[in-house]
């Protein structure tokens, strides 16, 4: 793809296109529609970050863009964006059918818009595994096993030899922080390291360790929300064969404060699961620093498959995860795996 070039292709794109990506521009000409670029609902830091600045980034490839958002903010994105001198994307539901987008931070179509399947997707860049879009023309896409779609977004720059400006290069580097739990979690690669050294010097942040645990209180002050709200602050669905589960999650460098209202998210657990008509549903409470995770279950054929799959014990609705903070790469994959051999065996 020559869009979004790996390095190891890089050669190659310039010896058969030597007037660089021009192609991209021609593209854009033959159409005056504009790309609407968006995150995953219930957006997290990278997934606001990603869709700024890969907005930013299409634009100066010659490719109308403009990013959008499809829920609030979190407390630690207002703090990240307010630190980047950045405004928030626009809010947008439903996007008329047709309409060009472009997904950052997510490839499912549960985690997106509702009629994101009537919608023309153009583009993808993200750092998940692959979800159950499909699309009727070939697309740009861009995915790697990295820490967080604002690495990749990083190498996207560089190889295109864009410069990236202060605000852009605070907004990354947040990117980078958040999702990796500043290098804490199991998905931080050596790219992620490498990147948020060379953005770093840019972003004019003197004291990344200071940087990144003020977003994380920013992001653990839940004093004045609801228990849905709570629930829904990293909220992903996936289905999983042919089941509908939802993970839940809240990183914080308190978690007494969560624990402390453990009964109001218990039934807003066994609410939300009526409501979304859910197989199942985990609300994890990671512990940033202790680097721990507890997880809420409400019902035993959850606290069966927690046993099964964690060998973790469910004790009043809580089980000890252990080290598993990665909801992407400890919990996920596994619990995806054991639905689908549970199936499978049935099915025989």
């Amino acid at each position: 793809m020559l869009e979004l070039p790996n390095s190891g292709l890089k050669l190659a794109s310039t010896f058969f296109f030597p007037q660089k990506f021009s192609f991209i521009r021609s593209i854009s000409k033959m159409s005056s529609s504009e790309t609407a670029v968006f995150g995953h609902s219930n957006p997290d830091t990278d997934a606001i970050a990603s869709a700024i600045v890969y907005a930013t980034f299409l634009n100066r490839m010659g490719v109308k863009a403009k990013p959008y958002r499809l829920a609030d903010v979190n407390n630690e994105t207002t703090f990240v964006l307010h630190e980047a001198n950045v405004e928030q994307p626009d809010f947008v539901g439903d996007l008329p059918d047709g309409t060009e987008v472009a997904l950052v931070d997510h490839n499912e179509s549960q985690q997106s818009v509702q009629n994101i399947k009537k919608l023309k997707i153009t583009r993808v860049v993200d750092h998940h595994k692959l979800g159950d879009l499909t699309t009727s023309s070939p697309i740009f896409i861009r995915m790697e096993p990295v820490g967080c779609t604002g690495t990749i977004l990083a190498k996207l720059f560089r190889e295109n030899d864009l410069d990236i400006d202060k605000s852009t290069a605070r907004l990354l580097v947040s990117s980078i922080l958040s999702d990796t739990l500043h290098f804490r979690s199991t998905t931080t690669s050596d790219d992620d390291r490498k990147l948020l050294d060379y953005l770093t010097p840019i972003a004019e942040i003197k004291d990344v360790k200071d940087y990144a645990l003020k977003m994380f209180e920013a992001k653990s002050d839940i004093s004045n929300m609801s228990p849905d709200k709570i629930l829904k602050l990293d909220y992903k669905i996936f289905p999983f064969d042919n089941e509908k589960w939802a993970i839940g999650v809240i990183e914080t460098t308190n978690p007494k404060h969560a624990l402390d209202r453990k009964q109001e998210l218990l039934d807003e657990i066994n609410k939300e699961k009526k409501e979304s008509q859910l197989n199942g549903l985990l609300f994890s409470v990671i512990d940033i620093l202790k680097e721990t995770n507890l997880t809420f279950a409400v019902s035993d054929r959850e606290n069966e498959i927690l046993k099964e799959v964690f060998n973790a014990d469910v004790k009043d609705n809580v089980a000890d995860l252990g080290n598993r903070i990665s909801r992407k790469k400890q919990i996920v994959p596994d619990l995806e795996a054991y639905l689908n051999e549970r199936r499978a065996m049935h099915d025989k």
